[in-house]
């Protein structure tokens, strides 16, 4: 059974029991909410790429609207759906299965779109274009996305993300996108190194070795985890020069 684990087998399994599955903090979430204005008439809000919901419950306790979380890994829906039972959010957060890149929701739906670590992976100019048409008229977005925080961008973190299908561009770029994308540009700042590491890094490796001893001698599993270890040590190493930033925009 083991050999027909898949690479997104395991990297659903590394996740599925981790509060983040990407570098973030319940910190960031709210002070990426206080640049809204008008929070109080926030009745609407798509959380996309929402993962197991961590940052979801956040929102959903320093807003008052209602909430669509949506990822396209069930695992994820089915332990975000179980965790606002529990914290008796179910009757304003709803989580569903479905694509970032093909949204089915009504034009000009929400007052507020969401989204923590997901959007580069269909990258920031096609996310933003695509989610403009769903964001009411004065309605704000907010993203994460891995960017370059200097002019220099070494070639081996490069590579990494290169790699890993990721388009980094710098902060000034990615305003000037936003700002294309039908946004008036609101806010931007960089995610502080905990974020990463005792947030992400930390949890996913104990995970990690968890499964490790689960899955003993699994070629895919020892692959995936050697990968994760070198992200680790490349972040040790480069993370002067790039980092997560939250980008805050407002519809025209």
């Amino acid at each position: 059974m083991e050999n027909e684990l898949s690479v997104i087998d395991v990297l659903i399994e590394t996740h599925a029991g981790l509060e983040r599955q990407g570098p973030g903090s319940r910190e960031m979430t709210v002070k990426a909410l206080s640049f809204l204005d008008n929070k109080n008439k926030i009745l609407r809000v798509a959380d996309l790429g929402c993962g197991s919901g961590g940052q979801t419950m956040v929102l959903a306790q320093n807003i008052s609207g209602n909430i669509i979380a949506l990822d396209q890994f069930t695992d994820f829906i089915n332990i975000l759906n179980d965790n606002a039972k529990k914290q008796n959010l179910q009757e304003r957060v709803k989580g569903i299965v479905g694509f970032m890149d093909n949204l089915c929701f009504q034009k000009e739906e929400f007052d507020l779109i969401w989204s923590e670590g997901a959007i580069d992976s269909i990258g920031f100019e096609k996310g933003l274009t695509h989610w403009n048409s769903f964001l009411k008229k004065q309605g704000h977005i907010a993203v994460t996305c891995p960017s370059w925080l200097t002019d220099k961008h070494p070639e081996e973190i490069e590579k990494f993300w290169t790699d890993a299908g990721s388009g980094l561009d710098t902060i000034g770029n990615n305003i000037s996108i936003m700002q294309k994308s039908g946004y008036s540009f609101v806010a931007a700042f960089t995610l502080p190194e905990t974020c990463w590491t005792d947030n992400y890094f930390i949890p996913r490796a104990a995970a990690e070795k968890a499964l490790l001893e689960k899955y003993a001698s699994n070629e895919i599993v020892e692959a995936y985890i050697e990968n994760s270890k070198y992200e680790v040590e490349l972040f040790s190493k480069y993370k002067q020069y790039y980092g997560y930033v939250f980008y805050i925009g407002k519809k025209g």
